[in-house]
């Protein structure tokens, strides 16, 4: 899991972030990037990506994170906005804006599969699986999507402190019986 950061330190990179998203297959709901720096001498304390980890370690996990971290940064880009952008324009719309809410100087950046030009970057198929820094950034977009899609349900009559958006079988079946919400993403197939 530091593999990918201490050969970037050993090419003379000092701050490097890692980024990752999620929220880019749901038919409703936002997509939300994180960015999180560690700095050089952090421990691996993360063994698995988000999606292999149970909500209640990745909300533990998140208290570690937020301790170990030297920067946080978070962006969210809505339904509407990736409606209007497209699914993968939105993804790196949520990247930059979790870069400008980082509050901290970078010069390296590790994205999981995503070319983010034009900082210098990797990118590296299930980098959330190969560098602590994007599996962290997995771990914080995961639960922050999360807890907003659990305020959704407070708000419309589905579940999606559930299903969190993805075309389930449940989802489906609240879409025929209660219709769409404004969260739903309407360039999406809902059906």
């Amino acid at each position: 899991m530091l593999e990918i950061e201490n050969s970037l330190r050993k090419k003379g990179y000092s701050k490097i972030v890692g980024i990752d998203e999620v929220g880019r297959g749901p038919i409703a709901g936002p997509v939300v990037s994180s960015a999180v720096i560690f700095p050089p001498n952090i421990d691996i304390f993360i063994t698995k990506d988000s999606k292999k980890l149970t909500e209640n370690q990745r909300e533990k996990l998140v208290e570690e994170i937020k301790y170990r971290a030297l920067a946080i940064g978070i962006g969210v880009v809505d339904s509407a906005e990736i409606d209007r952008l497209n699914i993968y324009k939105a993804t790196k719309l949520a990247m930059y804006r979790a870069l400008q809410t980082l509050k901290s100087d970078f010069d390296f950046i590790i994205t999981d599969f995503i070319k983010f030009n034009p900082y210098p970057h990797i990118s590296i198929k299930k980098a959330d699986e190969k560098s602590i820094s994007v599996a962290a950034a997995s771990i914080i977009a995961k639960v922050y999507r999360d807890n907003i899609m659990k305020e959704f349900s407070n708000l419309y009559p589905h579940s999606f402190d559930k299903h969190k958006g993805y075309p389930t079988k449940l989802h489906k079946q609240e879409i025929t019986e209660f219709g769409i919400t404004p969260i739903h993403r309407k360039s999406f197939k809902l059906l």
